[in-house]
């Protein structure tokens, strides 16, 4: 029967089991033997056929895809998102996350700022919102969901000299002193009171994600800085807050995009510290999805390198993932920046070409 049949037939609610038991399928694959159960893949937009041709080109079976614009009631419809699955998989991809409207965008440009802003009853509206696109993401079979819970946005201070004429991202405490004492439009928030606002808005979106058995994978403050940083208390940049938030509200359901370079930018020593980062949310299976980039550096000055050259073994890490059962995507993140290099796409197929060739390795191995 076509979809469009059977939505008529049996009606919109009818589709979620089916719908369940596909993704279901889909996050299980059948690993051949000797191969490592990662996945590649991307979170780069994915809207248009072009991208999804250029991601099976190089390999990319599995994305974070671009979800469609809300329905007249400001959340997704899963009509919607189901004709955005079906389109992703007539290209041999998997549509395994979707990123809610919660990015990492500085708070005058937040989608929903209310949520971290802490003021009802605009919040509980747009929480409200939130749940309603966990349930279509249910019913249209998307398992997975990622969002950020941020008041600075992507904190940076420049751009670095790197190979090829290439240039990185980088950040430099030092450089921050004028921006450090700028407020943002929340004021100064503490600690405690950043603690309330995330509690509120998970013990009312988690068991939503935990009734309808879809992950909601939230990625850590990227950079960490230290407490007070234009008047705010970035809780979630650092790896003992987010130990503290994987245990708001305990669920299967609620873990982290577990943005590797993120978290290795909040340690003195990445290239010993990250292994062990990795062992602790692996083992308790909070990674639902890994931003699998490096950097040279670390805690307060760093840079976004090539996943070859910076200050951690990628091919241990693939293997530290693979020791904890992780089975989930990798995928490249803030790649350099060329002139020549429209959207980043060579710098995304260097990471995509590595990355693939780690996991291999790595299965080998195991």
């Amino acid at each position: 029967m076509h979809r469009r049949e059977f939505l008529k037939a049996a009606g919109l609610g009818a589709l979620a089991p089916q719908a369940l038991r596909a993704s279901a399928a889909a996050e299980s694959p059948t690993v051949p033997k000797g191969r490592s159960p990662m996945k590649l893949g991307t979170q780069q937009a994915s809207a248009g056929d072009d991208m999804l041709r250029y991601f099976a080109q190089f390999g990319v079976r599995n994305i974070c895809g671009t979800p469609p614009k809300p329905g007249p009631k400001g959340s997704w419809l899963a009509e919607d998102l189901l004709r955005l699955r079906e389109r992703v998989e007539s290209f041999g991809i998997s549509l395994d996350f979707l990123p809610l409207p919660m990015s990492a965008a500085v708070l005058s440009k937040a989608e929903n700022p209310a949520i971290l802003l802490g003021k009802s009853p605009e919040r509980d509206r747009e929480i409200d919102a939130i749940c309603e696109n966990i349930r279509a993401a249910a019913k249209a079979g998307i398992p997975a969901l990622k969002y950020n819970l941020t008041l600075l946005g992507v904190v940076r201070t420049g751009r670095s000299p790197g190979r090829g004429g290439t240039t990185y991202s980088s950040f430099d405490y030092e450089k921050t002193a004028k921006t450090e004492e700028k407020l943002t439009e929340a004021g100064r928030v503490g600690a405690d009171e950043m603690w309330q606002r995330i509690t509120w808005f998970l013990e009312r979106v988690v068991p939503v994600a935990t009734e309808y058995k879809v992950r909601i994978a939230c990625h850590p403050n990227d950079c960490r800085v230290p407490d007070g940083f234009r008047g705010v208390d970035s809780v979630l940049g650092s790896v003992e807050g987010l130990k503290t938030f994987i245990e708001i509200h305990p669920s299967p359901y609620h873990g982290l995009n577990f943005c590797q370079g993120t978290i290795s930018e909040s340690l003195k020593d990445p290239g010993k510290e990250i292994f062990d980062v990795i062992r602790y949310f692996g083992t308790r299976k909070k990674i639902f999805n890994v931003h699998f980039r490096n950097i040279r550096g670390g805690y307060l000055k760093f840079e976004e390198t090539y996943p070859d050259e910076g200050d951690v073994d990628m091919l241990q890490a693939i293997r530290t993932y693979q020791e904890v059962g992780y089975d989930g995507m990798l995928m490249p993140d803030h790649v350099p920046f060329s002139p020549a290099d429209e959207g980043g796409k060579m710098s995304f197929a260097f990471a995509f070409g590595y990355i693939r060739a780690l996991i291999q390795a790595a299965g080998e191995r195991g």
